[in-house]
């Protein structure tokens, strides 16, 4: 079969899957740009700027087949242990990005929001991150959240501190404290949780991103390093998902008996 022959059978069977067998919520761990440039003899900056493309070609997608929320780890809270230069390379990268994609983002009805501790971020990436997410606000389309700073271990953390100050002025007893009061704190607390994760490039682990949220999202390893993570490889990852049975604790019996019901 050729590549053209496997692609049309891939999109045949997502026409076939209809809006109800793709997932509300994708989160996507982007790996692979430093081995991508670095397989082709160039800086591994080389591979983020060659990324970018593809996060451009997933959000289409996306936006295309009514998926309602797109999560993107752009940037975790442990990244500033890269080299300096490269971290000074990937912050001029995200400024590139607010600047020159948002208007486009706006004009296709995406909401763009920023997740994580921006206040570690240079005050120019402070201030477009702020622009950006205001002109953005009200579009009724993709919600597109890019983790920057971002690390599950952290949102966990937040959330317990807001806890923790309303238990100090007496606001909250610690016995009050339940799932749902810190699900409440976390970031994308008003949007459905993942119901596909994703992760490029090959390694099988959530590298804590989105831990909380995690916790029943369907897993999908890919060793495709991400610029070359095409529509055709996205689309492989939603058919899988769609052969997956989703039993949230309970027997597969149960599952097929209330989607019969």
């Amino acid at each position: 079969m050729s590549k053209k022959e496997q692609s049309d059978r891939v999109r045949n069977c997502l026409k076939l899957l209809g809006k109800e067998g793709l997932p509300r919520h994708i989160a996507i761990i982007m790996d692979g740009n430093g081995r991508w440039a670095q397989q082709r003899k160039k800086p591994r900056v080389f591979g983020h700027r060659a990324g970018v493309e593809s996060v451009r070609e997933l959000v289409r997608a996306s936006g295309e087949m009514g998926i309602e929320v797109l999560t993107l780890f752009a940037f975790s809270s442990e990244n500033w242990r890269r080299p300096e230069k490269e971290v000074s390379l990937l912050m001029e990268l995200f400024l590139m990005a607010l600047e020159k994609e948002v208007r486009k983002l706006n004009t296709n009805n995406v909401q763009l929001r920023i997740i994580g501790d921006v206040a570690d971020f240079p005050e120019k990436i402070r201030i477009r991150i702020a622009e950006a997410e205001s002109l953005t606000l009200n579009n009724t389309g993709l919600v597109l959240n890019i983790a920057a700073n971002y690390g599950g271990k952290w949102d966990i953390c937040q959330a317990v501190r807001q806890l923790a100050t309303r238990v100090k002025q007496g606001e909250l007893e610690p016995d009050e404290i339940t799932e749902e009061k810190i699900a409440e704190r976390l970031k994308l607390h008003d949007l459905p949780e993942p119901d596909l994760f994703i992760r490029t490039g090959g390694e099988q682990r959530i590298s804590n991103f989105l831990v909380w949220q995690l916790a029943y999202t369907e897993l999908f390893f890919t060793p495709v390093l991400w610029p070359d993570f095409n529509r055709d490889e996205f689309e492989k990852a939603l058919i899988s998902f769609s052969h997956r049975q989703r039993r949230f604790g309970q027997t597969g019996k149960q599952v097929e008996q209330r989607r019969n019901a």
